[in-house]
């Protein structure tokens, strides 16, 4: 299996700070693109393997979980951290869109992915903060469209970690303060919830008032059926910014997007690098109740 990873990256220390790419230090950003970009070829590529002491020599390990991958970065101009990454530069493809606005940069991602049709068997995008932790993930996506249909688009739950909060982990993508955000490119109560079974346990997939993971995973069957629709690269903003927008409005417009319901959210999850929510606006005080700050 082939697998393009298509990723938007831009840092600018001057941004004002609200999205992790603008902050004013720009280590957290370093090492959450080397944690994402790494991730991936641990998790996928071909290279890995077995140490057999008795024969001295190393075996092949992962076959059946792992892929031709490539990785593209895409960037605009000079605002970005790429040249941190000497030591891992080997592992992607710097892709520079001059002309587009660094808000912009995801559909740049989406214009990659639509030139590349044909080429791959899934197409990836990735907001530059997420890591797969799951060798099965892209076997878990595979599954969902074999047994439910291309359709039918499964997201993975965000969730961010922080040792010190007595919550550890932190799914940060559940129901939108306003749920009549997503009412006119979705409606949620058409199939609502899909069940199925996994390695012999129920699993609950259920449609959401957020579908935003900050990321999307296509087969060539699901890219062409988007492709094919008028608005595919009509750089629409209108849901929550241009980041959000590039990530999810699209995709939610051509698909019934699922997540996994609370009770089984770990079976496809990504985790944000960058803490926004846990440990930042929402954290525990000295009189152990939790709150959320703006």
């Amino acid at each position: 299996m082939r697998v393009l990873f298509t990723i938007a990256h831009y840092f600018n220390s001057e941004g004002g700070g609200f999205y992790g790419s603008l902050k004013s230090d720009p280590t957290p950003r370093i090492k959450a693109l080397q944690g994402c970009i790494a991730a991936l070829h641990q998790n996928f590529s071909t290279f890995q393997g077995m140490l057999d002491g008795s024969a001295r020599r190393i075996l092949p390990s992962n076959t059946k979980l792992s892929y031709d991958i490539d990785v593209v970065v895409c960037t605009n101009g000079e605002n970005h951290l790429l040249y941190e990454l000497d030591g891992i530069a080997h592992l992607f493809t710097h892709h520079t869109a001059f002309v587009v606005e660094p808000m912009l940069l995801g559909f740049e991602c989406h214009e990659i992915m639509s030139t590349c049709y044909g080429q791959y068997d899934y197409y990836a995008y990735l907001e530059d903060d997420l890591q797969i932790d799951d060798p099965y993930f892209l076997e878990k996506i595979k599954w969902f469209n074999t047994n439910c249909g291309d359709e039918f688009l499964l997201q993975p739950n965000r969730y961010e970690v922080d040792m010190v909060q007595p919550m550890r982990k932190l799914y940060i993508d559940g129901n939108l303060v306003n749920p009549e955000m997503t009412k006119s490119i979705q409606d949620v109560t058409d199939s609502a919830e899909i069940s199925r079974e996994y390695l012999g346990a129920p699993l609950r997939f259920g449609r959401v008032n957020n579908p935003h993971s900050g990321c999307f995973f296509l087969n060539n069957e699901q890219l062409k059926r988007w492709i094919d629709q008028p608005y595919f690269l009509d750089r629409d903003t209108s849901f929550a910014g241009p980041l959000e927008s590039a990530a999810t409005l699209g995709i939610t417009k051509a698909f019934k997007i699922y997540k996994p319901l609370a009770e089984n959210a770990a079976f496809l999850e990504i985790r944000h690098l960058c803490n926004r929510y846990l440990g930042v606006r929402i954290r525990a005080d000295h009189d152990g109740k939790w709150r959320i700050y703006s």
